[in-house]
């Protein structure tokens, strides 16, 4: 990865990653390899906004220093943060958190923002517009880079909240407007940091890093102080020379879940530096873009794109138990599918080339044959079955193996009209082509590609047309 790999953290026009009908342009192609590269590399990169919307991102930042300045010194012990995982999609309006010296108020659009004590407050000034801005954003980074894992367009638009909400709904996202050690903030007089003769305030170990529970995070500071540790286990600063129009955005572990680990998420920091003579502290924007909680992560369309699925990604996973869930952050970095994120400078900028590369590496050793088999029900899953299913406006829903070999001998089961629209074969379970039986998987193969044998196709199926004797030359 060294070879082709950034300098240092990719920076991309938020301009470019707006996709458009038709084809994808150069710049388009370009913006998405950059900012997936960047993810791969350093688990972050930093988005470009327009001037306008600069202007808006900064008008916040100084609403937000004001806003926490008036605030008081000693937050009443209801606005103590009690860290409640339960309440993830309810938090709205101001919190303290003494120990990490940090104070935050959440705007959550559908929930009015409210002290305590049930009186009226009043907000930082263009959280609506701060909101829709980042949120926007946040969705073209989510398409852009299920464009270069070769998904279908916006794949997780089922999981996330409608636009605009309905009427009475809650937004699962977040805008969170955060102040980090203002001096007139005494509520940390026994916060869990350290001073030392420079002035520089460090954490101790057990608030060594953060990892968020998001799909993306959308950052936007007033001062340097953010750092996230990169694939190599550095910890880089990413804000360090941030541009009036430039934002820092990473992935979450919400991200990580959904595409079955090839997207590892940001482990970051915040770092506290010569805070004496600062005024106001460290004040940032901080955008969550959050699955609904009635929904699941399900890796079925990673499956789709024709992506291997490890066994503790094959289940679905309930939003709302995921997030009250704990996470173990020590194995993220010890991942090999991690590689699997490695992204070439393509010029088409898809996973198509890698992809083919490593089919034309596994002909110099041969397969084992179940393995073969099912390469062959991937490949035809994507190149036929999704085409038929595209072509007539079907959503592939696959069924669990187990309840499936009832459903196809009923004439009325949950999936017998897909089957029937798209012409699954007879007797075969309505799974995903790579969790059926070896046998189920030679039907699947020989309804959907007429002349298929598992003897003789099989082999020539997996060498590309014209290159038989290239790669048997190659291998010698």
């Amino acid at each position: 990865m060294a070879g082709n790999g950034l300098p240092s953290l990719g920076r991309v026009k938020l301009t470019d990653l707006i996709p458009s009908e038709g084809l994808p342009s150069d710049s388009y192609k370009l913006s998405v390899s950059t900012l997936s590269q960047s993810f791969a590399q350093y688990c972050a990169a930093i988005i470009q906004f327009p001037a306008s919307d600069g202007a808006l991102l900064r008008s916040g930042l100084d609403s937000a220093r004001l806003y926490f300045q008036q605030r008081a010194a000693y937050p009443s012990a209801d606005m103590i943060h009690a860290n409640d995982s339960r309440e993830w999609c309810k938090t709205s309006g101001y919190y303290a958190d003494p120990q990490l010296w940090q104070e935050t108020y959440d705007y959550r659009p559908g929930l009015t923002p409210t002290e305590p004590s049930n009186g009226m407050e009043f907000p930082p000034g263009g959280l609506p517009d701060i909101f829709a801005l980042l949120g926007k954003a946040a969705r073209d980074i989510l398409d852009a880079i299920s464009y270069y894992l070769n998904l279908r367009s916006s794949p997780f638009t089922e999981i996330l909240d409608n636009i605009p909400l309905r009427s009475r709904e809650i937004s699962s996202s977040v805008l969170s407007v955060c102040c980090h050690a203002r001096p007139s903030f005494q509520g940390a007089q026994h916060h869990n940091l350290t001073a030392q003769d420079d002035g520089q305030l460090i954490m101790y170990p057990d608030h060594e890093h953060q990892v968020d529970k998001c799909l993306i995070s959308v950052v936007k500071s007033d001062k340097a102080g953010l750092h996230v540790r990169d694939f190599h286990g550095r910890w880089i600063l990413v804000d360090g020379d941030l541009g009036p129009q430039e934002a820092v955005v990473y992935p979450g572990l919400a991200l990580y879940q959904a595409t079955a680990g090839y997207v590892n998420p940001a482990l970051h920091r915040t770092e506290i530096n010569n805070m004496p003579g600062n005024l106001y502290g460290r004040c940032s924007l901080a955008f969550k873009l959050m699955p609904k909680s009635m929904t699941s992560l399900s890796c079925s369309e990673m499956r789709a794109a024709g992506h291997g699925v490890e066994a503790q990604f094959q289940l679905p996973v309930p939003v709302d138990d995921f997030m009250q869930r704990s996470h173990p952050t020590d194995h993220l970095f010890n991942r090999n599918t991690f590689q699997s994120f490695n992204f070439p400078t393509a010029q088409d900028g898809s996973m198509k080339p890698l992809m083919r590369r490593r089919k034309n590496n596994t002909r110099c050793k041969p397969l084992p044959p179940s393995k073969r088999l099912r390469l062959e029900a991937q490949r035809v899953l994507k190149e036929r079955v999704q085409e038929i299913a595209d072509k007539k406006g079907i959503k592939l829903r696959f069924c669990n193996l187990k309840e499936c070999e009832s459903h196809i001998h009923a004439l009325d089961s949950p999936c017998a009209n897909i089957r029937m629209e798209i012409g699954w074969p007879h007797g075969v379970p309505f799974v995903h082509p790579h969790d059926l039986p070896n046998k189920a998987k030679i039907g699947f193969l020989e309804a959907y590609e007429p002349g298929w044998t598992a003897t003789h196709d099989m082999e020539l199926s997996l060498t590309e047309p014209g290159q038989a004797s290239q790669q048997s030359a190659n291998c010698n």
